[in-house]
């Protein structure tokens, strides 16, 4: 499990003011809640930006107090304009007790339509899952070995471990192979030559009839 540890300095006080002030300083608002903590805390936009600008599912380990505490970044907010980092919200991980997460999607295998020349299309980069800490995972695995040109997997075709629940409809598409344009014209003109000929041999028989 890829972990982002670092050490953060707590807040007495609260508020939007505090919070300007916090940003001044050229630092971020947080919050960590859950477990019978609830904790305002001041972070660098370093110490946070590989669990925010990240494709990857990451824990985060902070540290407060000399106590660490395992738990998972659950929400952000942005400038609506520059798009800096304005506050952050972390979810405490209690042992036994279920949480709601986002993991990404990963592929498995090769696809015969791609070598086919088709384009493989992921429709749903991230699933929402219900587990338990000590059962989440970093990742969640679709096989598209058996996708060819045309076909789609779905959530129902994730590989899903013992003790995740995936929340998101089951026929939710997550990846398909496409076929290219360039692949369809072929097909049709193809297609079209066939049905020419045919044609024509018809016409050939019709004639030979006639005479």
């Amino acid at each position: 499990m890829n972990t982002v540890a670092f050490t953060a300095t707590e807040r007495s006080d609260k508020g939007k003011t505090s919070s300007k002030a916090v940003r001044k300083e050229g630092k971020i608002p947080c919050v960590l809640y859950g477990g019978g903590v609830n904790v305002s805390f001041s972070t660098t936009h370093n110490d946070i930006k590989n669990l925010i600008y990240t494709p990857d599912f990451k824990i985060a380990e902070i540290t407060l107090d000399g106590a660490v505490h395992k738990c998972i970044l659950k929400d952000v907010q942005y400038h609506p304009v520059t798009e800096s980092v304005l506050h952050a919200d972390f979810l405490k991980l209690e042992e036994g007790r279920p949480i709601k997460l986002e993991v990404p999607v990963r592929f498995k295998g090769v696809s015969p339509g791609v070598k086919e020349g088709g384009k493989l299309q992921q429709t749903l980069r991230r699933v929402k899952i219900k587990t338990t800490p000590d059962k989440i995972v970093d990742e969640l695995l679709v096989d598209i070995s058996g996708l060819v040109l045309g076909q789609s997997a779905r959530v129902r075709d994730l590989e899903v471990p013992e003790g995740i629940e995936v929340i998101n409809s089951m026929g939710i598409p997550v990846v398909s192979v496409e076929v290219p344009r360039a692949l369809r014209s072929a097909e049709a003109e193809s297609e079209d030559g066939a049905a020419e000929g045919g044609e024509a041999d018809g016409g050939e028989a019709d004639a030979a009839a006639e005479e």
